[in-house]
């Protein structure tokens, strides 16, 4: 791996620190105390993993940061209204300030956007360029790529960044002219799109001094690995600071992933990097005959699609496995029977990219409170008032599944998933079962019933996720039955 060279930095480093039970020396943070921020990592579960042993003092308050690394106001603006910086943020920040390399690995909804976003409109503004791109998001999705772009506006017109987003689906002619426009120095991309500008000579990264792959893990299990290696070539002899953020780091891909990172690095974890759901969503397993589950459905949604209360939505997410699942779902819901007209959207792969943006930007504005979505929109996507996510059709690994219900409980609200687990899916009935008894959730008898062990395997797209509930429980046969009340 190649060395770059850190920026000066108010950082101090504890030499003899090692890796997942930090302590800490005054470091970054005016007028820390050591034993308070070994403190704050016990607390919120960070372990740290510095190739050079360096474990500095997290930022717990906004003024903090900003006294410290003396941050103008029009950087703080994205966090008005916040009372202090998410663990992710607080731990990942000194660290990104002094010029690391990092990984950062925590739960959905955790402020990890913001987590990278602000280092990099903080280099933006040193380098007081406003025409070429100093920094680059690559996101697995478009939905993401444009949701990346959106905090970057948040900035605002004052702190003189000018974000440009692009993605496939749409116009290359039409896109290439906006850019051309723009006066871009931070560019958000899909890669595929991103290296069909760069093959037409339209995108020049060579001034790029930051770089940040979000969702890293599926980014590279997407089949994205040559194009990223392209793109991490075009730069300067002098590779830009590399972020990676994911939700989970599976070995394989932790492995590939370490190419692409310079020394120093650094990787902080926020809880575990193993699957698992976030402990503020409530999961409702209900194992159940296929037949029986859009009965299910309309009584939860009784529940759940009610009108806004405290000036906030009530949104309900309904996940389906196969796109032909969305539009049938949604004219049910707005049939007579569902009784949701007007209050259903849906997204999938056969709607054009207008339409889908339609209805992701009428359901976050409470227009349509009900959205049906295949998998398309299950990561990444930034919703906070998400009251409920139903899984209407169990998802193809149990990694899904927890990305899925992570769209609930977001940014330390609470939120409840409801899953319909049916006898087609029994395979899956070990890995849920680990997934329910890490968050501490009840675990229905009829999913046990299914059979707890879980077979070693390699997923293509997750590597090896492989532990055994209790090998004694043996599986038995299972009877079905509806409860329509």
């Amino acid at each position: 791996m190649g060395k770059r060279q850190a920026p000066p930095s108010s950082a101090s480093a504890s030499s003899n620190c090692t890796a997942h039970s930090p302590t800490t020396s005054q470091t970054t943070a005016t007028n820390a105390d050591p034993s308070q921020s070994s403190a704050y990592y016990k607390e919120h579960s960070i372990s740290i993993s510095s190739d050079n042993n360096t474990i500095l003092t997290p930022y717990t308050t906004f003024s903090q940061l900003k006294d410290d690394q003396k941050l103008k106001k029009s950087l703080m603006k994205p966090f008005k209204g916040f009372e202090k910086p998410t663990p992710i943020q607080a731990s990942v920040w000194p660290y990104l300030f002094a010029g690391h390399d990092v990984v950062g690995i925590a739960k959905t909804g955790s402020g990890k956007t913001f987590a990278f976003a602000l280092p990099a409109v903080h280099i933006i503004k040193k380098q007081h360029s406003t025409s070429k791109i100093l920094a680059l998001v690559l996101s697995p999705t478009r939905e993401l790529a444009i949701q990346t772009h959106e905090s970057f506006a948040a900035f605002g017109p004052k702190a003189h960044i000018h974000p440009f987003v692009m993605y496939g689906g749409t116009s290359k002619k039409e896109q290439k002219a906006d850019f051309l426009k723009s006066q871009c120095n931070v560019l958000v991309a899909t890669p595929g799109r991103l290296m069909d500008f760069m093959n037409d000579g339209v995108v020049d990264l060579r001034a790029v001094q930051i770089v940040i792959l979000d969702e890293a893990d599926r980014m590279l299990s997407f089949g994205f690995e040559q194009d990223i290696k392209t793109i991490m070539s075009s730069f300067r002899t002098a590779r830009p600071q590399t972020i990676m953020f994911s939700a989970t780091w599976p070995p394989e891909i932790r492995a590939l992933a370490a190419t692409y990172l310079s020394a120093p690095t650094t990787r902080i974890t926020v809880g575990s990097d193993e699957l698992a759901a976030n402990t503020d969503i409530t999961q409702i397993v209900e194992v159940i005959g296929p037949d029986a589950k859009e009965a299910r459905l309309l009584h939860i949604l009784k529940q759940h699609a009610t009108a806004p209360t405290a000036g906030e939505h009530n949104l309900v997410l309904i996940f389906v496995l196969y796109k032909y699942e969305a539009p049938k779902l949604e004219k049910l819901l707005s049939s007579h029977r569902g009784g949701y007209a007007g209050m259903v959207a849906s997204i999938h792969g056969d709607k054009n990219q207008r339409d889908r943006l339609h209805a992701l930007e009428s359901f976050k504005s409470g227009k349509t409170p009900i959205l049906v979505a295949t998998d398309v929109a299950a990561r990444g996507l930034d919703i906070p008032e998400v009251r409920c996510v139903i899984n209407f059709t169990y998802p193809l690994t149990t990694e899904e599944y927890c990305h899925r219900i992570g769209r609930t409980g977001r940014a330390g609200r609470k939120g409840v998933a409801y899953t319909f687990f049916t006898s087609n899916e029994k395979n899956h009935a070990g890995a849920l079962v680990n997934v329910l008894k890490k968050a501490n959730q009840t675990v229905p008898q009829a999913l046990i019933n299914f059979g707890t062990t879980v077979k070693r395997k390699v997923d293509p797209n997750y590597g090896a996720f492989t532990k055994d509930v209790d090998m004694s429980v043996k599986g038995k046969k299972i009877k079905f039955t509806c409860d329509d009340e």
